[in-house]
């Protein structure tokens, strides 16, 4: 069994601020998540974020709770996306390690773990709110409102980019990539944008080539290509490249696009629209932002770990950064408690501002924080934001839309409840 642990060194409290006792049990928290092996590319940035993260807060005195201050200890283990390894991970971090709250990218290894959480009442975080239901009331997304901040994108292409009139999207067979499929329905018909092609594939799908050749027949202004891993948009993005298509590509995320603009061209991925930005970006030093110090954050990471960084590398930080403020303003780090805490009176603050806790239609509990969110685009080979538009705003009004297309699918809560027990 690996187990990963890291922390700022006890020694450090010689150089702590004189504010109040520095007690030597740390509170810990928990990451299920696997560096090694196929998942390692989001593992080992979302690894190092957490590492960076508790060194940042170690570093000003550690967690205020009541008149001390008690280090924060993130500790790791690697379930290798295994749903058998991640039960006794999640028993390792609460029974042995006593952790008082645990992220997890999820998927396939979170339903096997749900009773357990609910037994010993812990709170968990996971990056897919497809993972949520009214049977995991410990499960939150505070992050990731994933997929409903897709339809933004489209929202913005549309009031941006009047005479795109056409898409073909592609989607994996999955939770993720259907939920994400019927986001991109709903706001594609609701932009008066055609759907002129859909293509599903499985998730261990190689026939890329097949894909792009099926998505490029209508010959549409806009490829889509939803929530696909990072190889597969790499792969799909250098298939259309390859046969000369030089429109608009949307899609949820860019992860590395500069190798990208190395293997295409500065001018075929200019005007690509995703929603994950560097945090380098001028735009996240504005006051309604909920990060510390997101550019040297950024600066800091890439030092430390040239290469690595992703939408990991911060995605779970500003989930702790939501915990730490919920556990310093109630003064314990009880899970129930400070579930309370982060839910009371159904709104809070999420990286990029003020939010919600919504999502019973689809989710099966108001468990997912929606607000707003980044549209990026790529602008003279960066990543640059180009507005902060209000997902919440856009669910509130079309919400009866994104259910009905939610359900074409089978994917909303009660659907996908009958067909895991049948």
């Amino acid at each position: 069994m690996s187990i990963y642990k890291f922390g700022a060194d006890l020694a450090l409290s010689a150089r702590l601020p004189r504010f109040g006792l520095t007690t030597r049990e740390p509170v810990r928290v928990g990451l299920l998540a696997s560096p090694t092996g196929d998942a390692a590319k989001p593992g080992i940035p979302g690894l190092n974020g957490c590492k960076l993260w508790a060194e940042r807060v170690n570093t000003k005195g550690g967690l205020q709770i009541g008149d001390r201050r008690r280090l924060v200890e993130v500790i790791a283990f690697d379930d290798q996306l295994d749903p058998g390894r991640a039960v006794l991970g999640v028993k390792h971090l609460v029974l042995e390690q006593e952790v008082k709250f645990i992220l997890m990218r999820g998927g396939d290894t979170v339903s096997g773990i749900v009773d357990f959480l609910n037994r010993h009442k812990v709170l968990a975080s996971t990056n897919s709110p497809s993972d949520l239901g009214p049977d995991r009331p410990y499960l939150i997304a505070p992050c990731q409102c994933h997929p409903l901040y897709v339809a933004i994108g489209v929202d913005w292409l549309r009031e941006n980019r009047p005479q795109l009139k056409t898409v073909s999207i592609c989607a994996q067979q999955d939770s993720v990539g259907l939920q994400s499929l019927a986001t991109y329905r709903a706001a594609f018909k609701l932009s008066g944008i055609q759907i002129v092609k859909e293509v599903h594939y499985a998730a261990d799908t190689h026939d890329v080539e097949g894909i792009v050749d099926a998505m490029l027949g209508p010959q549409p202004d806009i490829m889509c290509w939803n929530t696909s891993s990072e190889p597969l948009i790499h792969a799909l993005s250098e298939a259309a490249y390859r046969k000369g298509f030089n429109g608009q590509i949307l899609s949820y995320a860019a992860d590395n696009y500069q190798s990208l603009i190395a293997r295409t061209s500065a001018e075929f991925m200019e005007g690509t629209v995703f929603h994950f930005p560097e945090f380098d970006d001028p735009a996240l030093g504005a006051g309604f932002i909920n990060f510390p110090q997101p550019a040297e954050f950024y600066a800091e990471y890439n030092r430390r770990f040239p290469g690595e960084w992703s939408p990991d590398s911060w995605v779970y930080c500003s989930v702790l950064e939501m915990w730490r403020r919920a556990v310093e303003r109630i003064q314990t780090s009880d899970p129930v408690a400070v579930l309370s805490a982060m839910k009371f009176g159904g709104f809070s603050a999420n990286v990029f501002g003020d939010a919600r806790w919504w999502g019973r239609e689809i989710f099966g509990m108001d468990h997912v924080l929606i607000g707003s969110w980044p549209v990026v685009e790529i602008r003279n080979k960066k990543a640059k934001i180009v507005e902060f538009r209000s997902v919440l705003d856009w669910c509130n009004i079309h919400g009866d839309a994104l259910v009905q297309e939610m359900r074409d699918l089978g994917q909303t809560w009660h659907q996908r409840s009958e067909d895991s027990s049948a």
